[in-house]
């Protein structure tokens, strides 16, 4: 069996944890009793797609229902796939270890456009097809995908059966149970395309016509056997009703995001220019707080972590944020769980909220300014002044911290070396904001500048700007 070769090999790679599954938390089903399999393939290494909230999301959801299977793939470090073509291991499912070729669905999420290589490579490794038209009319493997990056899923549409555009919690239980339905009718691979068309929010690249001027831009994309001429994102529009996970898988090894988190909301109130995130995720939702506070602790107790972050794009921007800080702090203070709130906003970092966050254990504070420069800043529309930098700075230096990470762009539009030089001016000047306080923490400060290359990205004002060559 695959299962009994995998791990006779796996003393061979430096963190064999990373394909043995077995986890905490992990779900494991008889196949005897499943009607449908999907395989959530995450087109990176364990280390980071454990991390991706999107997955612990899905991955509980599609499992909760009885006669449907969600399980785990990565992609291998090179160490484990020079493994597994000398023994002709196949790329292979967590929970069961069975060849992912064998599932019903191969869904990847799209998170970012540098793995898109690898997710051609994994559906290799699979023995699947990597081209859509290749792949005959048998009903599966249908290979799916979701995440950010489906708003412009062009450069894949040839390798894609079809895409999920917008939130995921509705639409892929519904696909699931269309493909459960038309494939105990004996429907081909064709035929539940174009049903699946009809879903909103799927996009189904084989049933469109692209036709193309002489200079190479599309003319027009026509759509044929029933497909929308639009497709809309799906949207939750009512968040405390949104699936949400109560239990997670643990991983036996550390990993990029080695804690639990509880999404607070979805969406941005700011408008920067630069931000897909902050265009794709609207409109702006919140949780309740009771909400909140409910599953922030169901997490904590299922698992075992210490740390509980409250992640969005914004949670300094939800309107309850000291209440649901209130509350939750009462439950990990007695429990020792450092609770973090990773996405803070410069122009409303408050002290009352900083004393908050620290309660239980200091760690360095993350902000934003995005741009060296007050002209830059405005360009961006990064509502921030250099003024709200210093006092945001100063609020934290005088709560005790001593480590600040300091977030830029390089390559934005209209940049300047001027711009570029005002990324170390400006932090210089927290430096010496620290140093000349009285009151200061005592210790040494430390100041980190990460700085992040400028990608123009669809539906944002900057989408058509060109990269610095």
């Amino acid at each position: 069996m695959l299962k009994e070769q995998i791990e006779q090999h796996l003393l061979e790679v430096q963190r064999p944890s990373r394909y043995c599954g077995g986890e905490l938390g992990q779900i494991v089903k008889d196949k005897t009793k499943v009607d449908v399999r999907f395989a959530f393939c995450f087109p990176d290494i364990y280390d980071v797609g454990m991390s991706h909230l999107g997955m612990k999301i899905l991955y509980s959801l599609i499992n909760e229902r009885e006669n449907y299977w969600c399980e785990r793939v990565f992609a291998p470090w090179p160490d484990m796939e020079e493994v597994m073509q000398r023994e002709g291991i196949p790329l292979y499912a967590l929970e069961s270890m069975d060849p992912v070729g064998e599932f019903d669905f191969i869904g990847f999420t799209l998170q970012y456009e540098m793995s898109y290589t690898t997710i051609l490579h994994m559906l290799a490794m699979a023995d699947v097809p990597v081209l859509q038209r290749e792949r005959g009319e048998a009903i599966a493997p249908l290979v799916v995908a979701g995440g950010p990056c489906c708003c412009n899923p062009e450069p894949l549409a040839d390798f894609f059966d079809l895409f999920i555009l917008g939130e995921g919690e509705e639409i892929n239980l519904e696909l699931m149970d269309l493909y459960h339905e038309m494939r105990d009718q004996g429907a081909t691979r064709t035929e539940f395309l174009r049903a699946a068309a009809k879903l909103p929010g799927i996009y189904v690249p084989s049933l469109y016509d692209v036709t193309y001027n002489d200079d190479g831009t599309v003319q027009a994309v026509t759509p044929h056997d029933g497909a929308p001429a639009v497709v809309t994102k799906r949207v939750m529009t009512d968040m405390d009703k949104s699936y949400y996970p109560s239990q997670v898988v643990v991983p036996f090894i550390e990993i990029v995001h080695d804690r639990v988190s509880v999404e607070v909301l979805r969406g941005c109130i700011r408008g920067c220019r630069f931000c897909q995130a902050g265009f794709l995720y609207r409109p702006f939702r919140e949780k309740s707080v009771d909400v909140i506070c409910e599953q922030g602790k169901a997490l904590c107790a299922n698992s075992g972590y210490d740390e509980l972050s409250l992640s969005s794009l914004s949670t300094s921007d939800h309107s309850r944020i000291e209440d649901v800080l209130d509350q939750l702090l009462e439950y990990t203070a007695e429990r020792h769980i450092n609770l973090s709130l990773p996405s803070l906003r410069i122009d409303n970092f408050s002290k009352s909220v900083l004393e908050k966050v620290t309660t239980i254990r200091k760690s360095g504070l993350t902000f934003a300014p995005e741009a060296g420069t007050q002209r830059l800043r405005d360009v961006i529309n990064k509502n921030v002044t250099e003024d709200e930098v210093m006092r945001t700075c100063r609020i934290a230096f005088e709560g005790g911290y001593t480590q600040v990470k300091l977030y830029f762009m390089m390559g934005l539009p209209t940049e300047t070396d001027e711009d570029i030089i005002g990324i170390a001016g400006l932090a210089q000047k927290v430096v010496n904001l620290f140093y000349d306080m009285p009151d200061r923490a005592k210790g040494k400060l430390q100041v980190s500048i990460s700085t992040a290359t400028f990608v123009p990205k669809p539906f944002t004002p900057f989408e058509f700007e060109p990269q610095p060559e």
